[in-house]
């Protein structure tokens, strides 16, 4: 099947990096070992412990936060730290101001259904209620990315804390696994394949006919009623058509949403490449955004 080019750029560095197709239990395991990758930070930094899950804060020094971002990881449900890919959010932080809230959620296959979303939800609460902070921005990367469409439906189902927006970066929305974008990128090595989409969703879902929105929001029926949504994806990856389709309902539901589809990105090409041209083109244009709504 052909498919989009990836950028040059970014195709010559992942020349450097072991691709394969399939994602196993066995090399889950040893990718679960590896370390998180080391970041710097001045902020002020404090960790806190909610039964089962874990968040740190960060909080800018020297000033009131502009907001708060509550940031959930990728990893595709079965794998990441709240620090993996923290380096997105910490760049806000530094640029605007906000402080940073991220959680380490449970993973499956050992929490399996809505659990992993329900530990972010759990977490949002902490965050909403404790911080002080009146803004709130959820944001998340690949499976962080749906996850955290997932908390924002819950918050308006459930009226829980009011959320300013949304940023879903390249996310994992759709547990059919079946769009166009999806079948491309079967059978090829990549950062993220079909084969391993269905690794995570298997891992967190089982055979279970009877899926959450919340867990897989592309089944959300009224997407009405949300705040402004950021949504970002590349042109060669899995989740391509599903998060185009999600942007498009919102706006069907009269929804304010802005969709940038990069032309030439893989999946989660910024967060892996972040200092790649393009990478740092999708970088400066989510900051802005995210700019002018919090000084909305």
């Amino acid at each position: 099947m052909s498919r989009p080019e990836i950028d040059s750029e970014l195709r010559a560095l992942l020349a450097d990096m072991p691709l394969s197709i399939e994602l196993s239990a066995d090399m889950l395991q040893m990718v679960r070992q590896m370390p998180s990758e080391p970041f710097k930070t001045d902020a002020e930094r404090h960790d806190v412990t909610l039964g089962e899950i874990e968040l740190t804060v960060f909080r800018p020094k020297g000033i009131t936060p502009a907001g708060c971002v509550y940031w959930i990881h990728g990893g595709g449900m079965v794998m990441g730290d709240r620090f993996s890919q923290i380096d997105i959010p910490l760049q806000w932080l530094t640029e605007l101001g906000v402080a940073v809230v991220t959680v380490e959620h449970r993973l499956a296959p050992e929490a399996t259904g809505t659990t992993p979303v329900e530990d972010c939800y759990r977490g949002l609460l902490w965050a909403a209620g404790e911080l002080g902070i009146g803004t709130i921005v959820v944001a998340g990367i690949s499976a962080g990315g749906g996850l955290a469409a997932g908390v924002t439906l819950m918050a308006r189902d459930l009226a829980g804390p009011r959320i300013a927006a949304q940023v879903l970066i390249c996310p994992m929305l759709d547990h059919r696994n079946d769009s166009p974008s999806s079948r491309q990128y079967e059978g090829v090595p990549g950062v993220w394949t079909r084969e391993m989409n269905e690794f995570g969703w298997r891992s967190v879902l089982g055979d279970a006919t009877d899926v959450s929105p919340y867990v897989s929001p592309a089944l959300a029926e009224d997407l009405s009623g949300l705040p402004p949504t950021y949504v970002d994806t590349g042109t060669a990856e899995v989740f391509r058509d599903e998060d185009v389709a999600y942007a498009a309902r919102l706006w069907a539901a009269g929804g304010d949403a802005e969709l940038h589809t990069w032309a030439g990105g893989f999946h989660g090409f910024d967060a892996i490449f972040p200092d790649a041209a393009l990478s740092r083109r999708a970088r400066r244009m989510r900051t802005e955004w995210l700019a002018r709504k919090l000084s909305g």
